[in-house]
């Protein structure tokens, strides 16, 4: 079949995508070979395809595509993530655009909403990734509330209820008055503001001469939950407020002064306005001094009844509007402009509001010591290994996870409450019916006594589960599937979520599998427009992944992506690396029609040219591919990339082909041909993983090819023999030629016109002589004592040689060349000098360095006497 002029990649890439699929050639089942294993981190269920995913998952596809051609038995599991606050966002916000308010529906009639928007929406990410050429076995796609999922999350639930580690209670909880939930302490995003600091005078009770004490807070909208005043004991500025009782402003009610050491002497007046329903550190204080607490927000961040004042209003007007009520009552001392942290929801992006909540929590102490040691061991690997850190950190500061949410989209906690009070935990009705009668001791009771808890568990409570869930080793622990594919091999996500997912989905590992989830974590680093900024919506700086791709194909994008994404670090992407990987797409091609157009001829003897570039060659493939084998070991699969990339364009593109090329209008000698084939073909099994829709359409093209085969199943069978010597020296072979041409470049002298090259003393490369004679167009190589008067000549290494020019060049012009160049020489040799005469550098620089400079003072003196000989040379003649 005849190949395209051009390489159109809307031609190939559908057409092999659909290939692989009907082929089956993504799907996994457990055999003889060694397993590899990816999940997917699952993306939102309604979500779409943004720049972090395009990264996550190529990076996914690379490691998976390279573990296929390596022999191994690779599964990579799809799914997606229910995602319950950030979906029963979107489902409320599109009900309310019809008119429909989510209080006005029974739990059922929402959560039939949900999943019809669910089932519209669903799964769009998971196609528009099959554009990218992911290669996950979709038979396998798993969703979070899929039935085998939600199975395994309650049973989870229950066992560790039973085991002691899950437990309910009023807490203090981060309340998120926009999604209408408790978070956890990890979904909170502390952001510096600058506010205002409020001094707010208390009045003494009973004080004959009219005294105050002053507060000063940040919160004055809190003060109607005020329900004591603190100091520090030890603080002799507020002696005076010992055992006194001081009336809170504007709301006039009396509390007491109590004294604890909790109290900062230092800040602000030392007196502190105590809010137990509203502040972590006061409910403590409450705690320990059995204050009242009174609760005067409700769930929407505006002011509840138990506030007495400003009801219904929204917290922050009520801030504006109580600094002037208390400027106007004489009870504002003075206000400070002040910078503190403040936190936000990382879902809603509202500011977070202390509430006093019964929530369920999972006690994190037990997890964390098991979860710990194996990373900081490196028994499971981080890369980079600076994210050990930030494990540790968490490790080691854990609380207690709070895993209810008040949601109806969700796993609903399988909890149910008796008619007498008390509870009962069941994965089941049928089995929380049973437990409640044995509890109740009442046989009569039906479905209908019970009510199920109406919160539903954190997203993250499932998703910590989801490489053991995904083979089912939950519901049936020891399986096939479980037991072959776990633990996965390589996990690859974001560093932002390592305490969300990664840590939790390693306790999850040890507790139920007795192992770790996967040996390797990847981070990526977060995807940056060129300028640096983080790309978002607001900013416009976002491209969309598929017009890129539409643009510039998969693999151009896909090798894009790569170029600029060393592991861990941030990604400054930038459509033009996008643009260099279809540059490098059109090379490709390029290069096959240039090999597969070439008529074969064994009439003539094989050039030594030719053969010589073929044993080169193979040297130096062999030598990048064990190079690019030992990268994709330390993960730094962009370095991996570059290898491959150098390999291709310069050393098989630019040279090798340049060196076997025919003379225009003859042919190759098979010999020649086959392996050029050969070495093609190995360069495609190497650039496979990173752009595997062009490599499998020219791999196709190579040979007839069974109905079924493919390149991504195609062993890679490169050859370790390297013959260093060999690749060495062709490495002074290219600077020669090199240097030759840029002579022709420099005296104009056109490339059909025969050279002649002179080495002085000794031939080094010798053997190498026809690649040579054939790259630079020359009559001849010949070793002389003494070079040509008035020819060109330049050093390689500490051989001489030079370009006997004749009539060829403007004389004039070619003194004042070599002349500028000498000054430079010298001037280099000059600060070469210098430093090796400073006897403290040569005295306390390593040998290596000392070394260094004295090999760059030899070189440049042989240069300069070469290029004085060469002007006194010229000027003779």
């Amino acid at each position: 079949m005849e190949l395209a002029s051009k390489y159109n990649p809307a031609d190939v890439e559908g057409k092999w995508y659909q290939y692989w699929l009907d082929h089956k050639l993504f799907s996994s089942k457990p055999d003889g070979r060694e397993p590899y294993t990816i999940v997917i981190p699952p993306p939102n269920v309604t979500g779409v395809l943004h720049m972090g995913h395009m990264l996550n998952n190529t990076i996914q596809d690379i490691l998976v595509r390279r573990a296929r051609m390596e022999g191994k038995n690779a599964c990579w599991v799809p799914g997606t993530d229910h995602a319950s606050i950030a979906t029963e966002a979107k489902v409320v916000n599109k009900l309310a655009a019809q008119g429909i308010k989510k209080t006005d529906l029974t739990r059922d009639e929402f959560l039939k909403h949900a999943w019809e928007w669910t089932d519209e929406h669903g799964g769009i990410i998971l196609k528009q990734l099959r554009k990218l050429g992911a290669s996950c076995d979709w038979d396998r796609t798993a969703f979070t509330m899929d039935e085998k999922r939600s199975e395994s999350v309650l049973k989870v639930f229950v066992d560790l209820y039973n085991k002691g580690l899950i437990y309910r209670g009023v807490r203090m909880v981060n309340w998120d008055p926009k999604a209408l939930t408790a978070l956890s302490d990890e979904e909170v995003i502390y952001k510096e503001e600058h506010g205002k600091l409020y001094y707010l005078r208390y009045k003494v009770e009973g004080d004959a001469e009219g005294r105050y004490a002053v507060v000063a807070t940040t919160r004055p909208e809190t003060i109607m939950g005020d329900t004591a005043m603190c100091i520090n004991p030890n603080d002799p500025k507020n002696e005076w407020l010992k055992g006194k009782k001081v009336i809170v402003p504007l709301v006039n009610r009396v509390i007491p002064v109590i004294e604890d050491d909790y109290v900062d002497i230092e800040f602000g007046t030392g007196c502190l306005k105590v809010t137990p329903a509203h502040d972590v550190n006061d409910y403590m204080l409450g705690e320990k001094y059995n204050l009242p607490s009174i609760d005067i927000f409700n769930d929407n961040g505006t002011l509840s009844e138990a506030a007495g004042l400003y009801i219904g209003m929204d917290r922050f007007d009520v801030r504006k509007q109580i600094e002037k009520d208390l400027d106007a009552a004489g009870l504002l001392d003075k206000v400070e402009a002040y910078t503190n942290k403040v936190g936000y929801s990382e879902r809603t992006n509202v500011v977070i509001e202390p509430k006093l909540s019964m929530q369920w929590f999972l006690k994190m102490q037990h997890f964390a010591d098991m979860a710990l040691p194996p990373v900081m061991n490196d028994d499971l690997k981080f890369y980079p290994a600076k994210y050990k850190n930030t494990y540790r950190y968490w490790m080691e500061n854990i609380k207690d996870w709070c895993i209810s949410r008040q949601l109806w989209w969700g796993h609903r906690i399988p909890a149910y409450f008796l008619p007498e009070g008390g509870y009962v935990v069941a994965a089941t009705e049928e089995e929380a019916l049973k437990l409640a009668k044995e509890k109740t001791g009442n046989p009569a009771l039906t479905m209908e006594d019970l009510r199920q808890d109406e919160d539903c568990l954190d997203t993250w409570f499932s998703s910590w589960l989801w490489p053991i869930s995904l083979f089912d080793g939950i519901n049936n622990p020891g399986n096939e599937e479980i037991d072959y594919y776990y633990p996965t091999s390589d996990l690859v996500t974001g560093p932002d979520i390592i305490f969300f997912w990664v840590a939790r989905m390693i306790m999850a590992g040890y507790e139920y599998e007795g192992k770790m989830p996967f040996k390797n974590v990847y981070f990526t680093g977060i995807v940056r427009d060129k300028l640096g900024r983080k790309m978002s919506k607001s900013l416009g700086n976002s491209p969309d992944p598929l017009e890129l791709i539409e643009k510039f194909g998969a693999d151009g994008v896909r090798m894009g992506m790569m170029l600029a994404a060393p592991a861990g670090n941030d990604i400054l992407f930038d459509d033009a690396l996008c643009e260099q990987g279809r540059n490098f797409c059109n090379k490709i091609w390029n290069a096959y029609r240039l090999v597969s157009g070439w008529t074969i001829d064994d009439s003539q003897p094989v050039p030594e040219a030719a053969r010589l570039a073929s044993l080169w060659f193979e040297s130096k493939q062999n030598e990048v591919a064990a190079e690019v084998a030992d990268l994709f070991s330390k993960y730094r699969l962009s370095e991996a990339l570059m290898a491959v990339y150098k390999l291709f364009w310069d050393e098989f593109s630019s040279w090798y082909l340049e060196m076997i090329k025919p003379a225009y209008g003859q042919g190759i000698h098979s010999s020649i041909h086959s392996a050029a084939i050969s070495y093609f073909d190995n360069l495609l099994h190497l650039l496979h993983p990173f752009m595997p829709f062009i490599t499998e359409e020219l791999w196709q093209q190579m040979y007839e090819r069974e109905e079924g085969e493919s390149l991504m199943v195609c062993p890679l069978t490169i050859n370790t023999y390297v013959d260093g010597e060999t690749v060495r020296q062709f490495e002074v072979v290219k600077e020669v030629i090199s240097n030759v041409r840029s002579i022709r470049l420099q005296k104009n002298i056109a490339q059909k016109e025969t050279l002649e090259l002179q080495v002085v003393g000794e031939n080094p490369i010798a053997e190498f002589n026809p690649v040579i004679m054939k790259m630079c167009n020359l009559s001849a190589i010949d070793v002389v004592d003494t070079k040509t008067e008035g020819a060109a000549s330049f050093m390689v290494g500490t051989t001489e040689y030079a370009v006997p020019l004749g009539n060829m060049i403007d004389v004039e012009a070619e003194i004042a060349r070599m002349e500028a160049e000498l000054k430079h020489k010298e001037g280099f040799l000059q600060g070469v000098m210098k430093k090796l005469s400073n006897e403290k550098f040569v005295n306390n620089a390593p040998a290596a360095v000392l070394e260094l400079e004295r090999k760059k003072q030899a070189d440049a003196e042989s240069i300069i006497n070469s290029l004085k000989e060469s002007i006194a040379a010229l000027k003779k003649a």
